[in-house]
């Protein structure tokens, strides 16, 4: 009923900067809340960002507040992540997923995206 698209993952050194996008596509897409998570292996899948559906209410993690910044373009319904000063505790699989309300347990969301690498070297 609803798809979503990541892109924009890639390797960088510590200090660089990525953007990720998140094409949210299907029935009342654009009524659907947003989160960004990430996942190491072997470890548990935690929340990053939130962005509400009209793009006007945000929540970050403590461990990225001041380096990025998530934001949705509401006539595409397209969400991105800029992610700024990367450290190399960034490094995981970031997805992007849709739900209903606004939370920050993974389990909360309805669908989510494939996953895309991001990987932050010292």
């Amino acid at each position: 009923q609803v798809h979503l698209e990541e892109s924009g993952g890639g390797s960088v050194q510590a200090g660089d900067s990525l953007r990720l996008s998140c094409a949210v596509s299907g029935r009342a897409a654009s009524s659907y809340v947003v989160g960004w998570f990430r996942q190491e292996p072997g470890k548990e899948r935690e929340f990053v960002a939130i962005i509400g559906s009209l793009g006007g209410s945000t929540h970050y993690t403590d461990s990225v507040k001041g380096r990025f910044t998530i934001s949705k373009d509401t006539a595409k319904n397209t969400v991105y992540l800029q992610m700024n000063s990367l450290k190399p505790e960034d490094t995981a699989v970031y997805y992007c997923a849709a739900g209903l309300a606004y939370f920050t347990l993974p389990n909360r969301y309805n669908y989510w995206g494939q996953g895309t690498q991001v990987t932050v070297s010292s």
